[in-house]
């Protein structure tokens, strides 16, 4: 399949976008005092380009039946969500001072009961993928076209029950299904490396069969094609394993595994988001050459 051509400017914007959200984690987990701002931030280009450029969704019918649904299967890593959820307009971005507060809608992990535009209340490592592959697998039932985006934590994928979803998404040609990995290699105690090895994990997902793709999950001119093909449809479930860092955008919290769980101190805060306020280099000026 071809390549999708991402213009220069559409990644611009999304790159904007994606530090726009990094700043609310990291005012949102603040002001909480508590939250998981490491694999926030590390997904922040892979929800960034499902909200803002892939998904086909709206946020005046969260609940249109013929939408795509997004799944995030690492609930802890829901401050990301909800940035994009009030960005896109599903709620006011008022609400994200409350992450965590008592009676507040933003929980510390997603409730599908509460909050607008969450598809599943997950939190409970491992199960995420299977409230996918049951969405997925109703969409054929009923004949739709929609398609079902979860995003997985690599610590999480430990857990056996991944794999059995993993297989009956294989068996059942679940080419509506798109799971990402977010790779960031830190999982809540240690390296993932240092607790249980993943690796050759591509080849584990090809052996379930899954079509595989292997991306740098903050260059956008890979993110964006990568999940367009995979929402054209491959003819079978499809992973995308986004090498990614841990704390990204932030260089005291990248690769420091003391942020998993912690929130930043005031004076950290202003640190953060002094850095998030300067533009990054663009991957959209290689772009834009080819």
């Amino acid at each position: 399949m071809p390549t999708p051509t991402v213009p220069a400017a559409t990644l611009a914007s999304l790159e904007e976008r994606a530090r726009q959200l990094r700043r609310h984690v990291i005012r949102m987990i603040a002001a909480a005092g508590s939250g998981h701002p490491g694999g926030s931030l590390s997904a922040a280009e892979i929800v960034t380009a499902l909200y803002f450029h892939v998904m086909r969704h709206d946020p005046a019918r969260p609940h249109w039946a013929d939408r795509d649904r997004f799944v995030l299967s690492k609930g802890h890593g829901v401050p990301i969500v909800y940035a994009a959820l009030a960005e896109a307009g599903y709620f006011p971005t008022g609400w994200l001072e409350t992450l965590r507060k008592l009676g507040s809608p933003l929980q510390g992990h997603p409730s599908r009961r509460d909050c607008p535009g969450i598809e599943a209340s997950t939190g409970s490592l491992g199960q995420g993928l299977s409230i996918a592959a049951g969405m997925a697998l109703a969409g054929k039932l009923d004949g739709k076209d929609y398609r079902v985006f979860v995003l997985l934590g690599d610590g999480e994928i430990q857990e056996g029950q991944i794999w059995e979803a993993a297989m009956f998404a294989g068996h059942h040609r679940l080419d509506n299904l798109i799971a990402i990995l977010d790779y960031n290699r830190y999982q809540l105690d240690d390296a993932v490396e240092a607790i249980v090895s993943l690796e050759p994990v591509a080849d584990k997902w090809r052996a379930f069969g899954w079509d595989v793709e292997e991306i740098d999950g903050h260059d956008l001119a890979q993110v964006v094609p990568a999940l367009e093909r995979a929402r054209a449809g491959t003819g079978r479930p499809v992973m995308i394993i986004a090498h990614t860092v841990k704390g990204k955008g932030v260089s005291f919290m990248e690769n420091n595994n003391e942020f998993h769980g912690r929130a930043p101190t005031p004076e950290e805060t202003e640190k953060a988001l002094a850095e998030l306020a300067v533009e990054a280099p663009s991957s959209a000026a290689g772009a834009a050459g080819e």
